[in-house]
């Protein structure tokens, strides 16, 4: 049998043939049989040991090598298969406008850190929905759900599926719904009530329908302007929507043209605001603003022409020859259709017709005096009015103006998280020197 032993010796060196070197590691020979110490040819060799040492570098150093290649080759492949960038840190709401004329439904953006309490927000996408204004269908409750789906659908579309549980949606009417409710509540009511169950259908987090006060639509409207125009953060003033001369108003006042109503706000000038409803305090991107506003119902444009043709048409036989139309307009229209609302009860009487057909002639300085016979400025129990006995304290500086064509609003909903703005599209800014709102004096 043959076997071979490695070993360290512990005693003295054995005595050795001249020319060969000490070495601490030797390779023992034993013959079978002869087990005993001191039996046996000793030999002395590092070969071996550097050839082991050889063969175990190459191998790992190839082992290094293929374990890098397969490294990169994995990295690629998720390139390739995930090629997707870091998902934002951003959250999107979804805002219904219901106005008297037309809804309209607005996407918005913004970062999920705030500026100074305040989000700064981008309208992504509009989507007007086919049809009038949602007061139009108190008489068609089973018409509201497909109204509102298209629209809704699209922003399924646009909005990631993973942020539809976290988007808020809220829905906001204006003078329309505030004009049915006035004539019948329980109605207004079931057409609030059919919006929200329809609403409720989609996987948002929807907030609520509701009808805001004309407070609340003249300070969204003062806000939007002021938001677009770079006067509460400096960031947006890059935009170039101000005049030059830096930020030195202050803020500008809105006027605010819808179908039912009209809207002015502004933050008087060392001014007291008289008539305490209406005055509104908040604040936005870390400074308090105290502003007045009103909103005078019944003087949108739709709501104001009723009103003019319920005056002009009383002492006529059935025909009213109207300055405020072109030459050459013609359209016959129904009694019941202009008593129907409320902003017209003033002007009802018993006519002899049931129609009656309206011709344009088209006379500018006439139809100017008309429609001032609509305001009464006879009486005034403040220190400044602007007409039937309403405060309005003097105008100053620059005013905004947005219109029912044009209307950007912005939505600041209860239960939004404090001071995170809705705005809507930079396009609806428009300025005015005061010279402009010197014109509109009736205001």
């Amino acid at each position: 049998m043959m076997m071979f032993s490695q070993q360290r010796f512990s005693g003295p060196d054995p005595p050795r043939p001249e020319g060969i070197e000490k070495t601490s590691h030797v390779i023992v020979f034993i013959p079978p049989g002869s087990i005993s110490p001191g039996l046996g040819t000793v030999f002395s060799s590092t070969e071996p040991e550097s050839e082991l040492k050889s063969f175990c570098s190459r191998n790992i150093l190839i082992i290094l090598g293929f374990s890098s290649i397969m490294a990169v080759i994995a990295l690629i492949a998720v390139g390739l298969t995930q090629n997707k960038p870091l998902p934002e840190n951003v959250k999107y709401g979804i805002v219904l406008d219901a106005g008297s004329s037309h809804t309209s439904l607005y996407i918005y953006k913004w970062p999920a850190e705030k500026e100074n309490d305040t989000g700064v927000v981008h309208q992504i996408e509009e989507c007007k929905l086919k049809g009038p204004g949602i007061s139009r269908y108190a008489q068609r409750l089973n018409e509201i759900d497909a109204y509102l789906t298209e629209c809704m659908e699209r922003a399924s579309q646009v909005i990631p599926k993973s942020q539809h549980q976290g988007t808020p949606v809220y829905l906001g009417a204006t003078a329309g719904m505030r004009l049915l409710r006035m004539e019948n509540e329980q109605l207004a009511d079931k057409v609030l009530s059919v919006v929200t169950k329809s609403l409720n259908n989609y996987h948002f987090d929807f907030h609520g329908a509701r009808i805001i006060t004309g407070q609340e639509e003249g300070a969204y409207g003062w806000i939007t302007i002021n938001y677009l125009l770079g006067k509460f953060t400096q960031k947006l003033s890059w935009l170039n929507l101000k005049p030059n001369g830096g930020n030195s108003q202050g803020t500008y006042g809105a006027l605010d043209l819808g179908g039912a109503s009209t809207q002015i706000t502004f933050v008087p000038q060392n001014e007291r605001i008289e008539s305490p409803s209406n005055a509104l305090h908040f604040r936005l991107y870390g400074k308090d603003y105290s502003v007045y506003t009103h909103s005078f119902l019944c003087y949108g444009k739709d709501q104001a022409l009723r009103q003019k043709l319920a005056k002009d048409i009383q002492g006529t036989n059935g025909i009213l020859r109207d300055p405020c139309f072109h030459p050459g307009y013609e359209i016959v229209m129904n009694v019941s259709e202009l008593y129907s609302g409320p902003c017209t009860k003033r002007f009802e009487m018993t006519l002899p017709f049931d129609e009656f057909q309206i011709q344009g002639t088209g006379n500018y300085q006439q139809c100017h005096e008309s429609i001032l016979e609509l305001f009464n400025t006879s009486y005034c129990p403040y220190s400044h009015c602007s007409f039937n006995g309403i405060f309005l304290p003097p105008l100053h500086g620059d005013f905004g103006k947005t219109d029912q064509h044009m209307r950007r609003e912005v939505q600041l909903s209860y239960g939004t998280p404090a001071g995170e703005l809705h705005p809507r599209s930079p396009g609806s800014a428009q300025c005015h020197r005061k010279s402009s709102l010197d014109r509109a004096q009736a205001l």
